[in-house]
Order: C-alpha cells, then sequence, then structure tokens
C-alpha cells in the first residue's frame, strides 16, 4: 500500500504560470517526482477574484487532481492559499496531504529574521487577507510586516512582460512606494513574481534579500515527502499539463520553463 503511494504523483495548481516557477523549483529538487500541473487560465488572475469565487474554482481542480491520484496537492498560488487552503483540506479529507505556498516562507521568515522589518509584495486578494501578517504575528518573533498589493504586477508577467523596459517601469514604481521604506528583506508573495526576481534583486543591489518562495516550497515538499515516507523510489512518467482555457502564450511559457515540449491537455472546470 506504502509502495504504491509512493508512486503517485504530485498535484500543483495555480491561476496560471505563476506555479510553474514552483513546478520548476519542485522538479530541480526532487527529480524522481511525477508532476501533474493545473493551470486555471480561464480565471487568471485570482488576486482581484472573491473568496468565494477562488474557493469554487479550487474544489473543481482538487476534483481532477484526486482523479489523477495525486499523494499530494500542492496550491500553487498565494492568492487561492489565502483564500481556500482551510476549505481544500477538509474536502479533500485523507485522499491526499494538502499544502500550501505561504506556511514554508513564513516558517523561513520566523528563523532568519526575528526582531527585523520584512516586506511583503503580492496579489489585492493575498494582501487583504492579512493571512501572512497573522501567520508571522502568530510566531511571536518580533517581525515587523509591511505590505503592499502590487495588482499589476501577475497579470503583466501573464502577458510575457517580464525583464524588459515595461516591467521595469512598473517594479520600480512599486518598490519605491513608501509602503516598503526600511525593510531588509522582501516576500514575494505570488508565484509569478520569481520571474521579476533579478529586477527587483537589482533595484535593492543587494540591500535587501529578496526571498523566492518557490525554493522554500520545494523543499519543504521533499521533507513532507520524507516525513510521511511518501517519496518516490524513480521517476514513472513525464509531468501532465491541464489548462482551464488554451491559450498559446501559456503553452510557450511552459516550453520555456521546462526547456521541452509539453503535453498541454484542454480541461475546462465547467462544461
Amino acid at each position: 500500500m506504502q509502495q504504491e503511494k509512493r508512486q503517485r504523483p504530485i498535484g500543483v495548481f495555480d491561476s496560471g504560470i505563476g506555479g510553474l516557477t514552483v513546478a520548476k523549483a519542485i522538479k530541480t529538487h526532487l527529480p524522481e517526482e511525477q508532476l501533474v500541473y493545473f493551470g486555471d487560465t480561464a480565471h487568471l488572475p485570482y488576486g482581484d477574484k472573491s473568496t468565494a469565487a477562488i474557493q469554487a474554482y479550487a474544489v473543481k481542480i482538487c476534483d481532477l487532481l484526486i482523479r489523477q491520484n495525486c499523494k499530494i496537492i500542492l496550491i500553487a498560488c498565494n492568492s487561492a492559499s489565502a483564500a481556500a487552503y482551510e476549505l481544500v483540506r477538509e474536502y479533500v479529507g485523507s485522499k491526499a496531504h494538502v499544502l500550501n505556498v505561504i506556511d514554508p516562507v513564513v516558517a523561513y521568515v520566523g528563523e532568519q529574521f526575528a526582531q527585523k522589518t520584512v516586506g511583503l509584495i503580492g496579489t489585492k486578494q493575498t494582501v487583504n487577507s492579512n493571512v501572512y501578517k497573522k501567520k508571522i504575528d502568530g510566531l511571536d518573533r518580533g517581525v515587523q510586516l509591511k505590505s503592499l498589493a502590487t495588482p499589476l504586477l501577475a497579470p503583466m508577467i501573464e502577458e510575457g512582460f517580464f525583464n524588459n523596459t515595461i516591467s521595469e517601469s512598473v517594479v520600480q514604481t512599486y518598490l519605491s512606494d513608501p509602503a516598503l521604506a526600511g525593510i531588509e528583506a522582501l516576500i514575494l508573495g505570488c508565484t509569478h513574481y520569481p520571474l521579476i526576481k533579478e529586477q527587483i534583486d537589482s533595484f535593492y543591489q543587494g540591500a535587501v534579500q529578496v526571498l523566492d518562495a518557490s525554493e522554500l516550497v520545494a523543499r519543504h515538499v521533499g521533507q513532507v515527502l520524507q516525513a510521511l515516507n511518501m517519496a518516490a523510489p524513480q521517476l514513472l512518467g513525464e509531468p501532465h499539463f491541464y489548462v482551464s482555457d488554451y491559450t498559446a502564450s501559456f503553452e510557450a511559457s511552459t516550453q520555456i520553463f521546462f526547456q521541452k515540449k509539453v503535453n498541454l491537455e484542454h480541461y475546462p472546470l465547467w462544461e
């Protein structure tokens, strides 16, 4: 039974290409694990959707990932982690182990930045949910969190505008906001943002540590697999990608990430 569980894939879902940063980090960190990825391209971005809408999408996506026999379901989206993690965990029950992208980052901040000032950028949904503040305050490590909603970044990245003059201008405008003054580290509170990490790093010129959640989350997934004795003994198949709305830009982005042609299957959430 345990052997069979180890051979099951890891399910990862996000509103679009952002979660691919996490999927790629997992693939690099855990090359034996087979991935099933769902990009909800019909409803992106999640950051400006209501909590109820995100919860409805998440439940439908989990139905598919459970049918794909996933042993772990990772919510690779901060907005969905903030809005739907508890509900998804209850909904999935014992069928799969549910993880989010917020907890590993919060734990790292608590360990590394006690008594320091840390910034957070993310979607309106993530920032307004106050989920990072509540969890970081709950650690009681004296971390002061300064948050700024940066709603233009995710759609800009989805459209392929990263590492160019347009993204540079938007990034500089946001990071210059007084709300982020005096920070020593910056949480990239959206899985799209590692794609502009170089531009964010160059803005701060080494003065601020930029925290890429994808690496922290990939390490966390590895620790959970070991703790639950569910790590795959060998790779059983290539990653499989589903999208709720087929777009050429998503396929192109996916191929850039994985450096090879990928099999994209169209799976509408509602017929």
